[in-house]
């Protein structure tokens, strides 16, 4: 079952930019919350109690237990909005969750036994992860804060798909389930190779100077063969003439 994370937050009336704004240069971030056939309520939680609960990475995929007043409510968050430059959450989408209704929740892979596996320690291979997270359904208190992937049995070249992953009880993978499924690839072992360098070809200095003289020389000759084919051309016109 998946760790609540208590959330105080405060309810707030009045929604906009620009008081979402002011809320965020008093040190508050602006929040919603809506779902299970309630009311929508706009929220403010102070950002420094959120960025430690962000330090825990099970925070986004884990049902939370928020405060507001003397009212609880258990929830997930959909959404969240981070400044792009700076370490600063813009905003926040919680949605309401109900124990007896299944959620769908995306959570992340934890490959283990990298270090072990056949194709990494004797044949050189590599790890490769081609999902980090994949997405589950399950009632709210079967929900995993992960799911393990041993690939210890990984050989150069092979991969482990959807179906290989092991679920614990009451959680599925919508994928799998849906009426067309799709069971995509989720890790590999594969050798990476690296570019060889392109290698120029080394260059005779020598030789090089001599062709270059050899090529001048074939063309010295032929200039002068040409004079000379020239001044024995004029003479005979000379001799014409006279």
């Amino acid at each position: 079952m998946a760790k609540e994370i208590d959330l105080i937050v405060e309810s707030r009336d009045i929604s906009g930019t620009s008081n979402a704004r002011r809320m965020r240069h008093a040190g508050m971030v602006p929040a919603v919350i809506y779902g299970a056939a309630k009311e929508t309520l706009h929220l403010a939680i102070d950002h420094n109690q959120l960025l430690r609960k962000l330090a825990n990475e099970s925070f986004l995929n884990s049902i939370l237990t928020i405060k507001i007043g003397n009212q609880e409510e258990s929830v997930l968050v959909k959404d969240i909005q981070v400044h792009p430059a700076k370490k600063q959450v813009m905003h926040l989408d919680l949605q309401r969750v109900k124990s007896d209704v299944v959620i769908r929740v995306s959570i992340p892979l934890q490959f283990i036994n990298e270090d072990q596996a056949e194709g990494v320690k004797l044949e050189g291979g590599t790890v490769t992860a081609l999902m980090n997270e994949v997405e589950v359904s399950c009632l709210p208190k079967d929900l995993p804060e992960k799911l393990e992937v041993d690939v210890i049995n990984l050989k150069l070249d092979d991969m482990l798909y959807l179906e290989d992953i092991e679920l614990p009880e009451g959680v599925e993978l919508p994928q799998l389930t849906q009426e067309e499924p799709v069971n995509d690839p989720i890790v590999a072992v594969r050798l990476l190779r690296i570019a060889e360098e392109e290698i120029e070809p080394e260059v005779d200095e020598e030789g090089l100077e001599e062709g270059e003289e050899g090529e001048e020389g074939v063309e010295a000759a032929e200039g002068e063969e040409s004079a000379e084919a020239t001044s024995e051309g004029d003479t005979e016109e000379n001799k014409e003439e006279g």
